[in-house]
């Protein structure tokens, strides 16, 4: 499977390192373009390539990490996602403080993304994670750090989670983008949680 990052900050970065180690290939892209992620990718290693955000999105499975605002604009440049599997890793927040989240209603920040990204199985995960506990090699000497995950499509998020087992991570099933997308979201019972599980 070919990898590939809309959004090329922390998160993205971090994902794209456990895919390179892992083996895949992995094609990064930001709103600046290819030519301001030249470091990034050198940094990465061979198997990284740096696109525009159409052919990163061009991958069966693309890692959705930009800042809550930059949302519409950055699914506006994919013309057609024929079913391809996004990751949506975002949070529905402008900023670090409580009055910087989105209240979106009824619905949740995947459903959002969803409604963006028509054509597109969307998963949920990492969002729930800060940077710190997605950086590092999820394998520790106490146990695999948990990564939750959400989806309504169940093809999609059974290729997401043997690629999160394979980059190392304990992935959980939390259920659909509305049910599991609630319990992920800022402010739900899974939010900022941080385990591991003892395999």
């Amino acid at each position: 499977m070919d990898f590939g990052t809309i959004g090329a900050g922390t998160i993205g970065q971090a994902i794209a390192r456990h895919l390179v180690a892992a083996g895949h290939r992995v094609v990064l892209s930001n709103r600046r373009g290819p030519d301001a992620l030249g470091d990034t990718v050198a940094r990465l290693g061979p198997l990284a390539g740096a696109g525009t955000v159409t052919e990163a999105a061009a991958a069966e499975m693309v890692f959705l990490a930009v800042r809550w605002q930059d949302i519409p604009a950055a699914l506006a440049e994919v013309s057609s996602w024929d079913g391809r599997i996004l990751v949506d890793t975002t949070n529905q927040m402008t900023g670090l403080t409580p009055r910087d989240y989105v209240d979106l209603g009824s619905d949740t920040g995947s459903e959002f993304v969803a409604r963006h990204a028509p054509g597109a199985r969307v998963v949920k995960a990492f969002n729930t994670l800060f940077a710190q506990y997605i950086e590092p090699d999820p394998r520790h000497g106490e146990g695999r750090q948990l990564l939750f995950y959400a989806g309504d499509d169940a093809d999609a998020k059974a290729d997401f989670r043997a690629v999160a087992e394979e980059i190392g991570f304990a992935p959980v099933d939390a259920g659909s983008l509305r049910e599991g997308g609630r319990l992920m979201q800022v402010g739900g019972l899974l939010s900022a949680l941080h385990a591991l599980k003892q395999d």
